[in-house]
């Protein structure tokens, strides 16, 4: 297929693993982080780890839109599911994130809520409009990727006049996460793989100040494994020179401004929270968004009393040390023994882009 096969090109693929090797300095250690569940999980479908040398270790970050969801969000969803005039509609892979005591909107649905499963925003939006004496609630989560379609069913609920129709909202932001990482100082990284559908929205800009604040570069590379192993020698490049940039990859779909038409309409719908708490993460000043007040009656929290709940973790589960790169899937005692996809744990075993998922689904038989 025109546009896929060429980055999939196994020829390329050893001449950049033979690069990379070329790049890698002896004595120094090269960590990077990909910070984009789509890379982590093409960086186990392809094996990209074996193409490289021991001194160039990839690392796992809070780029599962998912997996960085804390409980406590998941917890207010389930409770609206339960409400008997709601109707909950979410993504599927928030289908089975766990909450407290392990529940979910899934086991919720099989409690008698009436939770859909929908893979678009408009969709949660013609239900409302089919079902007028229900109150219909979109449990929206998601980075930049998937915010404006949030943002734009929220203008045409208003235009039409759907009042039934309500927004939980969840929506949260790559380059501020990006920095909290780094403020932490808890894991050592040299530069970040940037994430390719964010920055389809967004652009490049963003990530210039982290660069510049912090001095770790960014390339924002595509899916494919060419894509990837092409970042990694753009990266090490950037390293050894002593150079700090914001580099696009992918040339064929980001640019620096990104799609303005996309930010003008999230710009006018939403605004920054004043802190937003992300699993393993914490509470991130203003990384996440809510709903501006010209919208307010199309926002399930302010439309619902909603209980704040303190969800708990499973004392074993190291979903959270694996989003911040401190520890990797298979460092959890849990990790395809008792937490596996098909009974997860943790909610980076549940989405396909959690590192512990794709780690599961492709990296396990060599190493087990």
């Amino acid at each position: 297929m025109k546009y896929i096969e060429e980055f999939r090109n196994a020829a390329y693929a050893k001449a950049l693993a033979l690069e990379i090797a070329a790049l890698s300095r002896s004595g120094r250690q090269y960590y990077l982080m990909e910070f984009c569940g789509g890379h982590t999980h093409a960086i186990h479908r392809y094996g990209i780890p074996d193409l490289l040398p021991e001194n160039v270790e990839l690392i796992h970050g809070p780029g599962c839109p998912v997996c960085v969801l804390p409980m406590a969000r998941t917890d207010k969803a389930i409770n609206l599911a339960m409400m008997p005039h709601v109707i909950l509609c979410s993504y599927a892979d928030m289908m089975r994130v766990p909450g407290s005591n392990q529940n979910s909107l899934l086991k919720a649905k099989a409690a008698g809520a009436d939770v859909r499963m929908i893979y678009a925003a408009d969709d949660a939006l013609r239900i409302a409009r089919e079902n007028p004496h229900k109150e219909v609630v979109f449990f929206a989560i998601g980075f930049e990727t998937t915010t404006p379609p949030t943002a734009l069913v929220i203008q045409q609920a208003k235009q039409l006049k759907i009042n039934n129709f309500t927004v939980l909202c969840n929506h949260v932001l790559t380059p501020v996460a990006m920095e909290s990482l780094l403020q932490s100082g808890e894991v050592n990284l040299d530069g970040f793989i940037g994430p390719a559908h964010v920055s389809i929205v967004i652009g490049s800009q963003p990530y210039e100040a982290v660069c510049s604040t912090y001095k770790k570069p960014v390339v924002i590379a595509g899916f494919e494994p060419l894509d990837v192993l092409h970042s990694i020698v753009m990266l090490l490049r950037q390293i050894n020179e002593g150079r700090c940039a914001v580099e696009i990859q992918y040339l064929r779909a980001v640019n620096r401004q990104g799609n303005l038409i996309a930010q003008q309409v999230m710009a006018e719908v939403l605004e920054l929270r004043d802190k937003f708490e992300w699993r393993g993460l914490g509470f991130i000043p203003h990384s996440g968004l809510q709903i501006k007040e010209e919208y307010a009656a199309f926002d399930a929290e302010k439309r619902f009393a909603l209980p704040e709940t303190m969800g708990t973790e499973h004392k074993k589960c190291l979903c959270g040390e694996v989003l911040r790169g401190i520890k990797k899937p298979k460092e959890c005692s849990l990790f395809a023994k008792v937490c596996m996809p098909e009974n997860p744990l943790g909610s980076c075993m549940v989405s396909s882009e959690g590192a512990c998922a794709a780690v599961y689904a492709y990296g396990r038989v060599n190493s087990l």
